[in-house]
């Protein structure tokens, strides 16, 4: 069965990347949009002469093989058939929305619109063509041309079972569900519009005066009582312009509830009122109420949307092929071989070493796993755990193992692990990892297949979650291949427009092939030849640029009012943020460093305050870090970096210590080799087996990446300028400088040697006071910058130079 599945699991893989290869270029979107706009022309002309001559053509359509018989349809026989299809045997009139379909179908494709206003168009078209062809039948029974075979059968059946009634009833009904969905009529639209009809003033007449309805519309405009009217009376007869009959606007008044009888101050009324009795009798008084505002229903960024869709980062590269799971290579190991005498064999040898130290097992069970078997004990009751715990080594002896380890208790289970090697380990391949369903199904940002865990479960991780991820191990161990198995992971997984690698290989051999995809995936700085980074002198400067990127988008983040990398891009992708203003899609970014011991020794703080820095804020903003090394030491691995990379890989190493190092516990002393490593992510330790690639199958996968179409450069990193330039730092004052700061000079230029070491011993200085001081020259430009092992340069030669250099300082 696990075979079956697994065939099964890689044949639909296949069929996706089939479906993936479907997708449609522009130049064959437009020749499909001009042969549906030709084609919808083509109905029309069929569709048009059929009303015309259809009768005639009616026994031509049955004989259409027949070449000898003549239609008089305007295009011929195959229009005579298409219409005879659609209309007669179709939805009748109706079915002249085809050509508006077809039409705007091919439209949209030439012009690129985005197709889910047409989805919008069909729906609605194919519902009044199906609601049009059936009223028609129910009207026209005596002509199909009019509502079709269609509507005539629709509507029969209908009528067998809801008769007649029921039938023009559910038209109607049909009728108001377009009226309210597509053209969006609501009560409220309706009362709106009457009532603005209502408040429209008729002109008013040559003799100048007002109609009841302009006295029940002032009336309701300016709130006027009935002391108010007093106010109204002209002084001069000849000047009147109102006549207002209280026993007239009585009816206007539909609850008695509502009347005010007392008196009420309005001075704009009042003002109102005069200023329309100071008119002239010839001049007409027109009041004009402004229409109110539409409400917008969606915003810009939601029409862009409806009009255009989504931004999808990936169109410039919308042709990439993904690598497909063929370029892996495939071991032909069978899956797990069971030994059942070695597993019985073992059982035995537990059992009497504990019961040798009167330790009794309720119970045991064997896990086999690829490279190791986990044997889980339930000691009897009373028995310590420490006790068990104690015999590690005892246990290994009796079962002549490379090395065994103890987990006591297993996390979450009330058992007692034993893993214990298996004499002939399976390898595990990348392949079966690759094309396992967790890895092709993982909804993750950056999913990461590692191998296969003890019970051979394949495991997954996701990078944008850990944040950043410390490997460390012997020589040999198979850090290199890790470093493989996670880039091979991103690749199968991630378009070049999500992902970018920015790669440090100090042994320069490591991560060589990787070049061949530099204009698709990897990042460098501006004006560099090679993308992977082999000099350790540049690798400062791509840190401090990664601080820099850093900071830039975390400016876009606070302008964009989000908290993540996956919130901005949401919001860039639903176009709410414009790329005017700086806004663009920000790609993950993966700095990878094949060996951080190397930097440590010839940058030293240069390089371990910027990888700080990156590992504590970069997080949110989409920069994970992947630090491997072969020297597990504390000055090393610092407390600073151990803090900020909670996700830590340990391959074999030599000792209890090294192992402290790496996880804070023991257990990679007792590892086997060969890709066999522990991971863990601040709680559990889980043991599991690397997946094995070798070079040439990398090598497949960066040719088949290397040779479709890329960007036209790889990913630019901000330039970073340092803030000294040649040594000497402007922005220092000079009377903040130390009062041993001139001879310290002294000593420095007739030594022609600058360290701290060497003014701790003349000046009898401590530590950071000497480092001070150096650091004041520096900036002073009487020496050069920090070199890593090596002295600094002194730049004043001899002492005459210096006092020249002093009296220059003091003129100016």
């Amino acid at each position: 069965m696990a075979k079956t599945t697994k065939k099964e699991t890689l044949e639909n893989n296949t069929k996706a990347k089939v479906f993936k290869s479907w997708e449609i270029s522009k130049q064959q979107k437009t020749i499909l949009g001009c042969l549906l706009v030709l084609f919808s022309i083509a109905l029309l002309v069929a569709f048009t002469s059929f009303y015309i001559h259809g009768q005639t053509d009616q026994s031509a359509v049955l004989e259409i093989s027949d070449r000898t018989e003549t239609v008089k349809n305007w295009l011929g026989k195959f229009g005579a058939f298409l219409a005879d299809l659609i209309i007669y045997r179709g939805f009748g009139l109706a079915s002249f929305l085809f050509v508006r379909l077809f039409f705007l179908s091919g439209i949209f494709l030439v012009l690129g619109i985005s197709g889910r206003k047409l989805k919008n168009i069909w729906f609605w078209d194919l519902f009044v063509m199906i609601n049009l062809s059936v009223l028609f039948g129910f009207f026209a029974t005596s002509l199909p041309e009019l509502g079709g075979i269609i509507g005539y059968e629709l509507n029969l059946f209908l009528q067998d079972y809801i008769g007649k009634t029921g039938t023009l009833l559910l038209l109607i009904f049909g009728l108001i569900v377009y009226v309210i969905f597509k053209l969006k009529l609501s009560p409220e639209k309706i009362q709106s519009f009457f009532e603005n009809t209502k408040k429209e003033i008729i002109p008013a007449e040559n003799n100048g005066s007002l109609s009841k309805t302009d006295s029940a519309y002032n009336l309701e405009e300016f709130a006027i009582t009935e002391e108010e009217p007093e106010l109204k009376q002209p002084t001069e007869p000849k000047t009147s312009q109102f006549e207002i009959n209280k026993e007239a606007l009585k009816p206007t008044i539909s609850h008695s509830s509502e009347i005010n009888l007392d008196p009420v101050s309005k001075p704009l009324a009042v003002e109102k009122v005069a200023a329309v009795n100071a008119t002239t009798a010839n001049e007409d008084f027109l009041i004009e109420t402004a229409p109110e505002e539409e409400i917008v229903e969606e915003n810009l960024a939601s029409k862009l949307v409806a009009d255009f869709g989504l931004f999808d980062p990936t169109l410039d590269l919308s042709n990439y092929k993904y690598p497909t799971i063929d370029l892996l290579k495939e071991y032909s190991t069978g899956g797990i071989t069971i030994n059942q005498e070695e597993l019985e064999e073992n059982k035995n040898r537990i059992v009497d070493t504990l019961r040798n130290y009167k330790i009794e097992i309720a119970q045991i069970k064997a896990t086999v796993g690829p490279s190791v078997t986990l044997y889980e004990i339930v000691p009897e009751a009373g028995i310590r755990i420490s006790k068990i715990k104690s015999l590690e080594d005892d246990i290994a002896l009796s079962l002549s193992a490379l090395g065994i380890r103890i987990i006591a208790p297993i996390p979450g289970k009330g058992t007692i692990g034993i893993e214990v090697p298996n004499k002939n380990p399976t390898m595990v391949s990348m392949k079966s990892v690759i094309g396992s369903t967790k890895f092709q199904e993982a909804e993750m940002e950056l999913p990461i297949a590692l191998g296969k865990t003890i019970s051979n479960e394949t495991f997954v991780v996701d990078l944008a979650k850990m944040p950043h991820l410390l490997m460390a191990g012997a020589t040999g161990q198979g850090k290199s291949v890790g470093l493989n198995a996670v880039l091979t992971s991103l690749l199968y997984k991630k378009h070049p427009a999500e992902v970018k690698f920015v790669l440090v290989d100090p042994k320069k051999v490591e991560l060589t092939l990787f070049n061949k995809i530099e204009r698709h995936y990897l990042a460098k700085l501006p004006d560099t030849e090679d993308a992977i980074i082999t000099d350790n002198a540049k690798v400062v400067n791509t840190l401090n640029s990664l601080c820099v990127e850093m900071d830039n988008r975390y400016s876009l983040l606070k302008d964009a009012m989000v908290r993540n990398i996956k919130e901005y891009n949401e919001k860039f992708k639903s176009r709410k943020l414009n790329p005017e203003n700086g806004h663009r899609f920000l790609p993950y970014i993966i700095l990878v460093v094949d060996e951080f011991a190397d930097l440590i020794m010839t940058a030293g703080k240069e390089v371990e305050v910027p990888i700080a820095r990156l590992a504590q804020l970069a997080r949110a903003i989409g920069i994970h870090l992947i630090i491997a090394t072969q020297r597990p030491s504390v000055n090393v691995i610092t407390g600073l970096i151990k803090a900020n990379f909670p996700a830590r890989i340990a391959f074999r190493v030599t000792s209890k210590i090294d192992s402290r190092t790496i996880l804070d516990t023991q257990g990679a002393d007792q590892l086997i080799g060969r890709g066999d490593l522990l991971y863990t992510n601040g709680n559990d330790v889980v043991r599991v087996q690397c997946a094995f690639i070798d070079t040439p199958e990398v090598e497949k996968i960066t040719d088949f990446i290397g040779s479709q179409k890329a960007y036209a450069t790889a990913y630019l990193l901000p330039e970073y300028v340092g803030g000294e330039e040649n040594g000497i730092n402007l922005d220092m004052d000079i009377s903040e400088r130390d009062t041993l700061f001139r001879e310290a000079a002294e000593i420095i230029v007739n030594a022609q040697q600058g360290s701290a070491s060497l003014l701790q011993r003349k000046l009898k200085l401590g530590y950071n006071r000497a480092g001070r001081l150096i650091d004041q020259l520096e900036a002073a430009g009487i020496v050069g910058p920090f070199e890593g092992s090596k002295a600094r340069s002194v730049n004043i030669p001899d002492m005459h130079a210096l006092d020249q250099f002093f009296n220059n300082e003091e003129n100016n």
